[in-house]
């Protein structure tokens, strides 16, 4: 729960490239709807915005993901009587690798916290 962030910061820190960067990956560039993440030096891969509702969720595919209904969508929900939001994410993993996903996703989370100053 992201109770300090307003749904602006948090909306462009999940659906821009300089937010992206800010905590997903180390570099981040867009053009149209295909987003190229980079991390060190050797690890780059494209992703394409396949659905978004601003302010609500964007949902990317990895272009070199063989099967087609697989996603990762990061999406914002706001609780109508704190104001507080949740960011959740929606990502597929191969049988066995759940927790190693779910640790992934937790230590992004984490500096997404820093970087937005909550």
């Amino acid at each position: 729960m992201l109770s300090a962030v307003s749904g602006t910061i948090l909306w462009n820190s999940i659906s821009t490239p300089s937010g992206l960067q800010s905590w997903f990956a180390d570099m981040v560039s867009a053009e149209e709807r295909i987003f190229t993440f980079k991390w060190g030096k050797t690890e780059t891969r494209n992703a394409e915005v396949i659905n978004l509702r601003t302010g609500s969720f964007i949902r990317f595919r990895w272009e070199d993901e063989e099967d087609t209904k697989y996603y990762f969508e990061l999406r914002i929900s706001v609780n109508e009587l704190t104001h507080d939001y949740t960011l959740e994410v929606i990502d597929f993993a191969e049988p066995g690798e759940e927790k190693d996903m779910i640790e992934l996703w937790n230590s992004q989370f984490e500096a997404l916290r820093r970087a937005s100053g909550v």
